[in-house]
């Protein structure tokens, strides 16, 4: 099995906030992140996808078939915008990077599977240096 990797970077903002509590709740829970006036981050995803070489082209997948998916079903989307406010599928959802990564799953499981027979197998988001999270579609 080969696990293939993809880069991409965007910027966004976004605002942690349940509407169910008060502001005083969210601003204890959430801290600087409920910003009412929002707040941004340089995010960099990472795309990995698995599967066997193709004998023909030695590829997992091409990349720049990945490149481009992951472009334009996602980073089309969210560079320069509020997650909370202008992407359709953070709609109506908390705008963490728990919820966002696991969103971003599906919209590229959903895009790859036409293209190829490989797999994704894993997303890296990570919203600062220090901080990122990991999904595996579980």
């Amino acid at each position: 099995m080969v696990y293939i990797n993809r880069i991409e970077h965007f910027n966004a903002a976004h605002r942690l906030y349940n509407p169910a509590w008060s502001e005083e709740r969210n601003k204890e829970v959430f801290g600087p992140c409920a910003n009412i006036n929002w707040h941004g981050h340089n995010f960099e995803l990472i795309v990995t996808v698995k599967g066997e070489p193709d004998p023909d082209t030695g590829f997992v997948i091409d990349l720049k078939v990945l490149g481009d998916i992951v472009k334009r079903e996602v980073i089309e989307k969210v560079d320069h915008k509020n997650l909370n406010l202008d992407v359709d599928f953070m709609q109506g959802k908390m705008a963490s990077c728990e919820i966002f990564i696991m969103e971003i799953w599906k919209i590229i499981e959903r895009a790859l599977e036409p293209v190829t027979d490989a797999h994704l197998h894993q997303l890296r988001l990570y919203e600062t240096p220090k901080n990122f999270v990991d999904y595996f579609g579980e």
